[in-house]
């Protein structure tokens, strides 16, 4: 694997699935919190990654959908238990009952009964058709669908990381380039002047050397200004305040040039199986079977078991008579069953509901398939394509240098005329920056099909470039 991040480290080998790569992974940034960037001190790729993760506001935000997720199938798991219920009542109540005058002058009675009843209900569900089972192979299959988004969410801002890390590293390298331009146009145009002076260039070759300098100049001021604007971004990748105060360790080595040892349908076998978006989509498949399940089960009757147990006291008090005071234990329980006859066709709209977003699930699962079969095949044809473009521009510059030494040599002499030369110079600088740009985008390439192939972050055998003498393997 090209990139391994601290975090991925501690986690490699230790899990095997969505839950618990996102589990461990997220417990390693936690151990260790984000530092502010130190303007002064270059940061390796891997490192950059790391404070990456634990500063970008979209690992967090994919990680509380995680914890999120946990909460509600504990929730649904909850349902399981019996549910037990504190119950008091403190009050006191007058009541007023018609009576006979002859018996009452008032033709009314009064009684008065303060009463104090604590007690404990129980509630507890004994069949509902496989509705909780439901719920809860569901909420599972959720929370297995939200690791695998935030280990997604990680890859993307890995990539989003390495890209601007290999964006900066092409803009230094381009500004390293542009100033060797325009070094190399200062001495073409001191040759022009030398040659004037001693009679053998006239003053048109002395303007044209000097405007091939400013031009070389310009394009120096405008490679100086891309990276600085490349250092901002790359802040900005990693979740900080964006400016360009940062500085990177070089890359410490090319992707080696050996032989693929995988297919592309072995990739695209390994990107099928492997890659977290369709790990959760898959999950959420799933989970909308289960939500049909769910919404069928309330077309059932359901059972619960209910119950009180309480104590009971009163102190009655009458007009007419003495009343005695109670002090009793109460109770009450009882199985009762629900069925719901009619409730204007809630429920088939339900079920119908249920049944169109799982279909709606396996159809986006289907579409992910084949845009990610389409991702591996353009990445590794766009990694091959790029490891012949540096090999090409190896070429290219070596072919370059050695035509421009060649006709300043023979410009020096008066073999050749300034013109050549120019030429030989606008030659050798598109030569540099065609170099640099294949040798980034061999990098780029490379863990943008670790990504393609879900592999990115996690522990598997390193994609290596082909060898120069090999062809691209077939599948």
């Amino acid at each position: 694997m090209l990139l391994r991040t601290a975090a991925a480290a501690q986690c490699a080998g230790r899990v095997d699935t969505p839950s618990a790569t996102a589990a461990c992974i997220a417990h390693a940034l936690q151990a260790s919190p984000a530092s502010a960037i130190d303007p002064q001190r270059p940061y390796r790729l891997d490192e950059l990654v790391d404070i990456a993760e634990r500063t970008n506001p979209r690992t967090r935000i994919a990680w509380e959908r995680a914890r999120q997720a946990s909460d509600r199938l504990h929730l649904a798991r909850g349902t399981y238990y019996p549910e037990l219920t504190l119950l008091a009542f403190f009050g006191d109540e007058r009541i007023v009952n018609p009576f006979p005058k002859p018996l009452a002058p008032r033709g009314y009675t009064m009684a008065e009964m303060p009463t104090v009843a604590p007690a404990i209900g129980l509630e507890y569900a004994l069949w509902d058709s496989g509705k909780r089972s439901s719920l809860v192979a569901e909420n599972a299959a959720a929370r297995l669908a939200a690791a695998a988004a935030f280990e997604r969410a990680n890859q993307d801002v890995a990539l989003a990381v390495v890209r601007g890390y290999y964006d900066l590293v092409t803009a230094e390298q381009r500004l390293n380039a542009a100033q060797k331009i325009l070094s190399t146009a200062q001495t073409t145009e001191d040759a022009a002047r030398a040659q004037l002076d001693n009679g053998r260039a006239t003053l048109p070759d002395v303007l044209n050397a000097r405007a091939a300098r400013a031009q070389a100049a310009f394009d120096l001021e405008d490679a100086a200004g891309a990276a600085r604007i490349a250092r901002v971004a790359l802040r900005e990748s990693l979740g900080v305040e964006p400016s360009e105060q940062i500085q990177i360790a070089p890359p410490a080595q090319a992707p080696a040039l050996e032989q693929v040892t995988d297919s592309i349908q072995q990739l695209v076998n390994s990107a099928l199986a492997d890659r977290p978006d369709l790990q959760q989509l898959s999950q959420q498949v799933y989970a909308a079977s289960q939500a049909i399940r769910a919404a069928k089960s309330e077309q059932r009757p359901s059972l619960a078991l209910e119950g009180k147990l309480g104590q009971t006291a009163m102190w009655p008090t009458s007009d007419y008579g003495s009343l005695g005071a109670a002090d009793q234990t109460t109770w009450s329980v009882g199985v009762t069953l629900r069925w719901s006859l009619f409730d204007g066709g809630r429920r088939s709209h339900e079920v119908a509901l249920a049944r169109s977003e799982a279909r709606q699930r396996q159809d986006e699962l289907d579409e992910q398939r084949d845009r990610t079969t389409r991702e591996v095949w353009t990445t590794y044809l766009a990694f091959h394509t790029a490891v012949r473009q540096r090999e090409a521009a190896e070429t290219l510059l070596n072919a370059a240098e050695t035509s421009y030494n060649a006709s300043f040599e023979a410009y020096g002499y008066g073999v050749k005329n300034l013109i050549d030369v120019v030429t030989a110079e606008q030659q050798l600088a598109r030569a540099r920056l065609a170099h640099v740009q294949a040798s980034s985008a061999v990098w780029i390439g490379a863990v943008q099909l670790e990504y393609a192939t879900g592999s990115l972050l996690r522990k598997r055998a390193p994609l290596t470039a082909p060898s120069p003498t090999s062809r691209t393997p077939q599948p």
